[in-house]
Parts: C-alpha cells; sequence; structure tokens
C-alpha cells in the first residue's frame, strides 16, 4: 500500500491527506436537518448528518488528494450508529480510489493488539470464511507497550501488504511531558524514531517502508532531526494549518526526492466554510469551500518545497 500512497502523491503532485474528522458543529444546519427530519434527533439522524457531509466534502477533493484520514474517535461516540458511517467512509472513499488511513492510534499487547490489528487492516476468520472488517489501507499505532504492542500490526501489514503511522512525535502542546523526557541524555521521541526505523526494515516496498511515523507539524526541528533518523519511513505530519503549522515549516519532514511526507489537515478543510478567507461560499456550499482550502493548501506545499 506505501506504493500506491506514493504513486497517489505523484500523480496528484499533493502530499497531503484530508482528516475527516466531523464534528456535529461542523456540519451545516441544512445537513442535520435532512438527516432529523428522516431519522430523528437520534444517534442514527447523528450519523446519517455525518456520513451526507463526508460524502459531499470526498465529492468534492477525491480528484485533488491521495488520501483521507477519518479520525474514529469522532465517529465512535455516536456509538454502533456513528461505527456504521465511518464504514461507510472507509469504503466510499475506497470506491473514489482514495488511500484511508484509519486514525486509531490503537496499542495493546498480544492478542488483544493483534485483534485491533485483523478488525482494522487485516481479515478475521469467520468459519470457513474471512472478512476484512473496516479495511483501511494504513492505521495510526500507540508504540508506548513496545514491541510487544507493534509487532502484531507489523504482522498483519506485512501479510497484507497495508501500512502504519506509529506515534512518535505528536503535534499537540502537552506532547512533551513524556515525548521530550531524556533517556540517557537523548529524547525519548529519538529513541522511538530509532525503533520505528528498526521496524520498518522487516517490511520494505521499493523505496519506502510499509512502517511510518506520525510528527507534528508544530515541531519542525524535531521533523529535521526524525527525518535523518527515520529515512525511509514515510510520515504523517499532523498540525497543519488550525494547528499552526504552515508549508514553510514542512520541508524539512521531506527527502531530497520530495517524498517522505504527507501533511495532514482536518477542520481547516472540513470546516473551511466557517472561515473568514472562505465565508463567501456559504454554509449550502461547504463542498466548495473545502475544494478550495485544499488547492490553497497545494500551493503553499509546493511552493514551500519548491523554495527550499
Amino acid at each position: 500500500m506505501i506504493q500506491k500512497l506514493i504513486s497517489k502523491i505523484k500523480s496528484t503532485n499533493a502530499p497531503i491527506v484530508v482528516g475527516l474528522d466531523p464534528m456535529m458543529n461542523y456540519i451545516p444546519e441544512h445537513i442535520q436537518q435532512k438527516a432529523f427530519a428522516e431519522y430523528g434527533e437520534t444517534l442514527e439522524g447523528a450519523a446519517e448528518a455525518i456520513w451526507q457531509y463526508n460524502k459531499e466534502i470526498v465529492d468534492n477533493v477525491f480528484d485533488l488528494i491521495p488520501a483521507v484520514k477519518p479520525q474514529i474517535a469522532m465517529y465512535e461516540q455516536f456509538g454502533l450508529e456513528g461505527l456504521k458511517a465511518f464504514k461507510k467512509t472507509v469504503d466510499y472513499c475506497k470506491e473514489k480510489d482514495l488511500v484511508v488511513i484509519g486514525d486509531i492510534k490503537r496499542g495493546d499487547i498480544g492478542s488483544t493488539s493483534a485483534a485491533y490489528a485483523v478488525g482494522h487492516i487485516g481479515k478475521v476468520q469467520v468459519g470457513s470464511r474471512t472478512y476484512a472488517p473496516f479495511d483501511e489501507d494504513f492505521v495510526t499505532v500507540n508504540p508506548y507497550l513496545g514491541t510487544d504492542g507493534v509487532k502484531p500490526f507489523v504482522d498483519v501489514c506485512k501479510a497484507e501488504k497495508k501500512g502504519l503511522f506509529i506515534l512518535v512525535k505528536t503535534s499537540n502542546p502537552s506532547s512533551g511531558e513524556f515525548q521530550d523526557q531524556l533517556v540517557n541524555g537523548r529524547p525519548l521521541y529519538e529513541l522511538v524514531g530509532e525503533q520505528v526505523a528498526r521496524w520498518g526494515e522487516e517490511c520494505m516496498g521499493d523505496d519506502y517502508s510499509y512502517v511510518g511515523a506520525v510528527v507534528g507539524a508544530t515541531y519542525p526541528e524535531q521533523g529535521r532531526v526524525l527525518r535523518r533518523i527515520m529515512p525511509k519511513s514515510f510520515i504523517l505530519v499532523p498540525g497543519y494549518g488550525a494547528q499552526g503549522g504552515k508549508g514553510a515549516d514542512l520541508v524539512h519532514f521531506f527527502n531530497e526526492d520530495g517524498l517522505g511526507a504527507i501533511v495532514n489537515s482536518s477542520r481547516g478543510i472540513i470546516a473551511a466554510y466557517k472561515q473568514e478567507k472562505y465565508e463567501k461560499y456559504g454554509a449550502e456550499n461547504f463542498g466548495e469551500a473545502s475544494r478550495a482550502a485544499v488547492e490553497d493548501m497545494i500551493a503553499d506545499i509546493s511552493q514551500a518545497l519548491n523554495n527550499r
């Protein structure tokens, strides 16, 4: 799957991923009202609103981008109906030939971790048949439990030729409480990055590993260091836009070949119509506002990479 991601990045010339992280206050009133008229103000009604919102955004941007990243918590909060909307979103994006990164941040040990891996990027056995339950192309993994928690994901990744993005240096302000702590004189995130590179050696594509890393755009200097530590790992870069990251911050996340990183923006794109810059589109045309925001993000990152 890493080869497909690279191919899509090259064909779109857009090393970006749209985070499909819907909140009810992002969803325009007309979408909500239509869903509630059909299903009532219920969990099913909320899930329908989310699905219709996602679908319109995807319809407006799929030809510009290589990948999407639905954050599962935004769906889980609506229970089983929300998870159905998550699955419908994953399937629809794959119909549009988008690479799907399931932002699930799972990490446990032994059979528990294996079950997470099977459920999201593998196949589960039911009698004589097998099923791919959620069937994302990549998932995000929390490495805090060490190799015991990651190896089951790596094993499924190798078997299915899917991919992982392992949390190394996250974009949130308090990430340094643990990730920046010194261990034998070095920050913990560097040690995690080295381990990610070792895990990645087990499942290489042509030039890059199936095992990548998450490094926040809000920490460009750490990104420079981690790029050297993990030369064969693709880096998923959250924190662009709404969290303060901008194109000029991102150049060190990329390798000299112009590849090696994919930058995420979530509410900066899916809720673009709420921003002053795109308010001319209005809530009725929120999908068009999202498309304009994607085009602006592509231009910003391209300019930064061309000027480095």
